[in-house]
């Protein structure tokens, strides 16, 4: 792909089939004996959406795409642009698959390729927290996107007061950039956003993982 810039054009290479993640351009990955994470299809809209039903009061405090989300149709209509996402080389957004059932979501927002950076988001249904699997998924995404794709940078944004899921990149040794005042509309309120960011020599320096 080619991108104009101040400096003139500059080729960016964008992978389409990169890593050991992607098998006949479908993306997954094994993170741990029974959970997968997986690039979503539109066979996965019903099950997605069951489990946004049985948790969506938890999943509404924080997350602004809920109150959307009245069908199965709408998961399809997400997972469509996802899938297209993924097949223009801008990154994957997958679920999270424990012992073959649905519970949760993690993926890029679309790759800046020019950059070299995205942005991160992910959550798991109600049942699930508190056990780092998420911490977990998070890992090995990183993984596909600095050592396999080449990112430079990879951001997360949690709410200021959302303790656990700030908590995940301050384990994973994001740095703290800054606070977002009112940077997003949720459940009729303002939410400050924190900023956290990773770039690519201080993941590969922290080669040591989270869990053995």
């Amino acid at each position: 792909a080619r991108h104009a810039g101040d400096a003139g054009d500059l080729e960016i290479r964008q992978p389409t089939d990169a890593g050991s993640g992607v098998r006949d351009g479908m993306f997954s990955r094994t993170v741990a004996p029974g959970i997968e994470i997986r690039l979503f299809e539109l066979k996965d809209a019903e099950p997605v959406f069951d489990t946004v039903e049985r948790n969506r009061a938890y999943l509404r405090e924080w997350l602004p795409w809920v109150d959307f989300t009245a069908s199965p149709d709408d998961l399809r209509r997400f997972i469509a642009r996802v899938r297209e996402q993924f097949s223009t080389g801008r990154g994957p957004q997958c679920g999270i698959w424990i012992d073959g059932a649905f519970a949760g979501s993690i993926g890029c927002h679309p790759i800046d390729w020019p950059n070299r950076n995205c942005s991160v988001g992910y959550w798991i249904e109600e049942r699930y927290r508190g056990r780092g699997i998420v911490t977990r998924c998070c890992e090995s995404m990183l993984d596909y996107l600095f050592d396999e794709l080449g990112l430079h940078r990879v951001t997360i944004h949690c709410g200021v007061e959302n303790a656990r899921s700030c908590a995940i990149p301050e384990r994973l040794g994001f740095s703290r950039e800054g606070v977002t005042r009112d940077g997003e509309w949720v459940n009729d309120r303002w939410l400050d956003l924190m900023a956290w960011g990773m770039l690519e020599h201080d993941w590969r320096a922290r080669r040591v993982p989270l869990h053995p």
